[in-house]
């Protein structure tokens, strides 16, 4: 109750630092609480997950320095504690961040952090079970028969993270896209109009963030951010909608008001003519 109280009143910048100091601590802890579990408890079954699209083809991963299996190990719990600890994280901020804002933005960052979450752990699970599956194996396949893969458990995860992380983010244009168009910077007309612009950074994107240089890791990137981009076009179409919608009914609230105020100007002419002709 105390906090709570504090936060109703302004805070000075000392009180907002300690506020902050106590989200980096909390935070922090969740995340290495989280990495230790995952560490102790689901390290050999974490690696089983990431290494499964290699069983297949039979090839077991390979560390080329004394400390490269380790920390990759670390790395990888690191990912997972992080993500566990999610939850914990983005309540902290949310502490923080809201004792600025209004109860409509408090709203809509309720909204909005659940959806940026599923958004981005949607657009990770399909590179991992689509397109990252489909680029390892066409890498393999294509090589030369005559080669050994020998690859190293350090670059695979790279690899393999340079997948998640950026179809991720990728998967969050209809969420910018629809803050955009509320905040009427973009509208559907702009987006339609520069489609074809579009499509062509698309593919610059692709080229620049899909760690192969296969022509299907960056097709299986550049098809759902098409996809993505027509979902962002509807969204703005239903953001305008809304708008006119709520400026139609202002307006109709407008004109009724004024047509109420007309008959009552009408009547009390009425009435007023009535008076002088019965005092006459």
């Amino acid at each position: 109750m105390g906090r709570l109280a504090k936060h109703d009143k302004a805070m000075t910048i000392g009180e907002h630092l300690l506020d902050l100091r106590r989200v980096f601590i909390i935070s922090t802890m969740a995340i290495v609480a989280s990495t230790c579990l995952v560490y102790g408890l689901f390290r050999q079954d974490l690696y089983n997950i990431v290494i499964s699209p290699l069983k297949q083809y039979d090839i077991s991963l390979v560390y080329i320095g004394l400390t490269e299996a380790l920390f990759t190990q670390i790395k990888l719990c690191l990912l997972a504690g992080f993500i566990i600890s999610l939850p914990i994280t983005l309540w902290q901020v949310w502490s923080f961040v809201t004792n600025g804002l209004k109860p409509e933005e408090k709203k809509m960052i309720i909204i909005v952090m659940p959806l940026f979450m599923l958004l981005f752990l949607t657009g990770s699970l399909f590179a991992y079970l689509v397109v990252f599956k489909m680029a390892v194996n066409f890498l393999l396949v294509t090589a030369s028969s005559d080669l050994i893969p020998m690859l190293s458990i350090s670059n695979y995860v790279s690899f393999l993270i340079s997948f998640l992380i950026p179809f991720g983010l990728t998967f969050e244009l209809p969420l910018v896209t629809f803050f955009l168009a509320r905040w009427e910077i973009i509208s559907k007309k702009w987006l339609t109009s520069n489609r074809k612009y579009a499509i062509f950074i698309f593919f610059v994107v692709a080229a620049a963030l899909t760690p192969g240089p296969d022509a299907i890791s960056q097709f299986l990137m550049v098809a759902p951010m098409l996809f993505l981009y027509e979902v962002s076009i509807l969204l703005a179409r239903i953001v305008e909608w809304r708008r006119s919608r709520n400026e139609g009914l202002k307006s109709s609230v407008l004109s009724n008001s004024s047509v109420v105020r007309l008959m009552s100007s009408v009547l009390r002419k009425i009435t007023c003519f009535k008076h002088t002709i019965f005092k006459a």
